[in-house]
């Protein structure tokens, strides 16, 4: 087996040992699927609308962003903004060395498989160095909308704190990924409209 569809194929391994299952579209008469496998696999489908000519590890990065996340829930932090950010942080080292180890053990390179890891830690963002980091920004950023931000928002009775958190979204978004993201609202406010 190539070395792609292998590391690809211990991803989705993985994203499929998760006990949490959805509908993978918004039709009550399809079959469940773990959590992970659900949005590892939007992941992909907005990065072939972002970027079609994603990297090899860009798209194992993308597709490896969520890595066995589950194991490590957000309630074992504080519910304080210093808590989610010690929370992500970890996450992002721990996926970035699963998936590291995965493209090393199906046949990449050091220098490869630490690159899939840098993009999963998302280094380079801040400082707008890396177009590929970017591009998986924008990824995490349109599946976050079009996947959770009608889910979240049900959670959130301010409706200020739901406006503002779609206004941070936007603005770590490239110019590009913020017209996909505008497409993507403008769907879910017309199947909502339509409803």
């Amino acid at each position: 087996m190539p070395k792609f569809e292998q590391a690809l194929s211990q991803i989705d391994t993985a994203h499929s040992q998760d006990p949490r299952l959805v509908n993978p579209s918004r039709s009550a008469h399809t079959n469940q699927v773990p959590y992970e496998l659900h949005y590892a696999t939007k992941m992909t489908e907005y990065l072939e609308k972002r970027h079609p000519a994603a990297s090899e590890t860009l798209q194992l990065a993308v597709r490896a962003q969520h890595l066995r996340r589950w194991e490590v829930p957000r309630s074992e932090y504080p519910m304080t903004k210093a808590g989610y950010h010690a929370w992500r942080g970890y996450l992002q080292k721990r996926q970035a060395e699963l998936a590291r180890a995965m493209c090393a053990e199906s046949g990449y390179s050091e220098d490869e498989a630490e690159r899939v890891a840098a993009l999963v830690r998302k280094e380079g963002l801040k400082r707008s160095e890396d177009e590929e980091t970017q591009v998986l920004e924008d990824v995490a950023c349109l599946v976050f909308l079009d996947d959770r931000f009608e889910t979240f928002e049900q959670g959130v009775e301010d409706e200020g704190k739901t406006v503002e958190i779609l206004r941070k979204s936007l603005l770590k978004m490239s110019a590009v990924g913020r017209e996909l993201a505008m497409e993507v609202v403008s769907e879910r406010l017309s199947e909502r409209a339509r409803g």
